[in-house]
């Protein structure tokens, strides 16, 4: 396929980038920003700021402890069970800089989940937040985690201040569940002896694994997939050039409410914001939303990173008013499909539109997206970014031509080795000539922009015909009261599959007759749903994607 997609770049983000122009390593990204920016404040949580001097040295020590008292040699994974707090980037630097590959793990996670993650990555040292360590816990029947580090919310704050976090959090809220595990290292305890041993500084290359980052395990089994460090500064440079016109290093501040164990907040919030000096600041809890919109109104921020649902929640709340949207540059959407309705009432309360973006775990995770002098909401998740190419494939494999439905593929320096200990999956996500197949249904216009039609697994087949659940979605939240809808594919006799939409509303009037109703008038025929049902919320992972496959499994 012509990559037309260039010819819509303006001047100034380059084709293609040179991801060997860093050692090959995420470490030479982060060494050059701690020594161009040590004074700037780099990472922010509750009060609290850690400069870029800050962070230099606490991963210093933290890796000098991985390698001189844990004796962790390079290639050895450690998992990071941690939310949005400061330890988290002194962990995941010193980690890397020991050449240690990470492994990025949910904190909400069962330990059957913890189990199969740990088991799978060979990890065998993990830090997590004392909130959680009652999960390590009742893993340590089925598994034998040799290095368990544990840390408190305020390990990082002034003593007096984090002793009454602490305080708080355990005997006022109650939020940190009992936990006995012997031989634990402390967090504090570690750092302080770090401090008096020696870092060697190790030899990376560039198809050393940085990550083992594990897919949501939203469509199948979670796999890791090993993206490398060349993966990983690939990917930072293509949207460090695609973000230029607009972003200024060592000004930018981002508001990072999405969790950093997640590959679109990893990516932008924490290794693209090291790389452009900019300050990230950590949101522990984003379902608080009154809590987040007090933190954003701190701070004249430029960059806002989000799904569907939190940008949903932030407009419905009472107190959005009081934020400073003035210094807004870039709101980034991914993750899930952004409703235009969204981003209109965003774009009319900010000024600024929500820039749709595409990417996958795989692909580190970002392909394409909309250009930062975009002024309105267009549908599409943009354009390819640099050194990265796509096209269109058939159920055969066959490449298809502008503006033809079937399954996006991807090629580029930021896509994965494949999948660890997996070579099956591996085989089967990769086609003979080296595409990576994203299991999602797209087209391509002759501009070169891309609109995601609808998760390849999601398409419901009624009769033959293709259904995508996005498409009903958007009518059924037309609908005045309605405050979410999801539509999956259950079996039915006469068609093969028939179309369920699952409703949640906060207007008690409304029936099963009044959306299908609406949705005849809205829909042809087959596209209607034959079931309805009305939750009272809808399941979703740990960004607030709704989950389609846990309806389909319950449907």
């Amino acid at each position: 396929m012509e990559k037309v997609w260039l010819q819509s770049y303006p001047s100034g983000i380059p084709a293609d980038i040179n991801p060997d122009n860093y050692e090959k390593s995420i470490v030479s990204v982060f060494e050059e920003s701690c020594q161009k920016f040590r004074e700037l404040p780099a990472f922010y949580n509750f009060g609290v700021t850690l400069s870029f001097k800050q962070l230099d040295v606490y991963s210093g020590y933290f890796a000098a402890y991985l390698q001189n008292s844990l004796h962790l040699k390079k290639g050895d994974r450690i998992a990071l069970m941690l939310p949005n707090v400061l330890q988290y980037p002194v962990a995941l630097y010193g980690a890397l800089r020991a050449g240690l590959t990470v492994v990025n793990v949910n904190p909400l996670y069962t330990p059957r989940e913890l189990i199969h993650q740990l088991k799978d990555a060979g990890a065998e040292t993990i830090i997590v937040l004392d909130h959680f360590a009652c999960t390590v816990e009742k893993a340590l029947s089925e598994i034998k985690i040799k290095n368990i580090i544990v840390t408190e919310i305020g390990d990082l704050f002034p003593k007096f201040k984090a002793f009454i976090f602490q305080f708080f959090l355990k005997y006022i809220k109650r939020k940190i569940l009992p936990w006995n595990i012997p031989n634990i290292i402390e967090f504090k305890k570690m750092l302080s002896t770090g401090a008096q041993q020696t870092l060697q500084k190790s030899v990376i290359v560039s198809d050393d694994i940085a990550f083992l980052q594990y897919t949501g395990g939203t469509t199948g089994v979670s796999k890791g997939a090993i993206l490398t460090h060349r993966n990983l500064v690939a990917s930072l440079l293509q949207e460090d050039s695609w973000f230029s016109p607009v972003r200024i290093y060592g000004k930018e501040i981002f508001i990072t409410a999405l969790p950093l164990y997640h590959i679109f907040s990893l990516n932008v919030n924490c290794l693209l914001s090291v790389k452009m000096g900019a300050l990230s600041v950590l949101i522990t809890n984003p379902r608080d939303i009154s809590g987040l919109i007090n933190d954003m109104a701190k701070f004249k921020f430029s960059a806002i990173m989000g799904v569907n649902t939190l940008y949903k929640a932030l407009l419905k709340n009472s107190q959005f008013h009081k934020i400073d949207f003035s210094g807004i540059k870039i709101c980034l959407g991914g993750g899930a499909a952004i409703e235009k309705i969204i981003s209109d009432e965003w774009q009319e309360k900010t000024g600024v539109p929500i820039l749709a973006a595409y990417g996958l775990t795989e692909a580190s995770p970002s392909v394409c997206v909309n250009l930062t002098g975009s002024k309105i909401f267009n549908g599409t998740v943009g354009l390819p970014l640099p050194s990265t190419d796509v096209c269109i494939l058939d159920d055969s494999g066959n490449e298809l031509s502008f503006g033809e439905t079937g399954e996006l593929a991807v090629k580029g320096p930021q896509v994965m080795a494949g999948y660890w200990h997996n070579e099956e999956e591996t085989k089967k996500i990769f086609t003979s000539t080296g595409w990576l197949k994203t299991g999602d249904v797209a087209t391509i216009n002759n501009k070169g922009l891309i609109t995601i039609e609808e998760r390849k697994k999601d398409v419901i087949i009624v009769s033959g015909f293709k259904v995508f659940p996005t498409e009903i979605e958007e009518v059924i939240l037309k609908i005045p009261g309605i405050i979410e809808a999801a539509v999956v594919g259950v079996d039915d006799a006469n068609s093969g599959e028939a179309v369920k939409a699952f409703i949640v509303t906060k207007d008690p009037s409304i029936t099963k007759e009044s959306v299908l109703s609406f949705c005849r008038s809205n829909l042809t025929g087959y596209k209607i749903p034959r079931q309805i049902e009305f939750r009272q919320q809808l399941p979703k992972s740990n960004i607030g994607k709704i989950l389609r496959k846990e309806l389909r499994e319950n449907a």
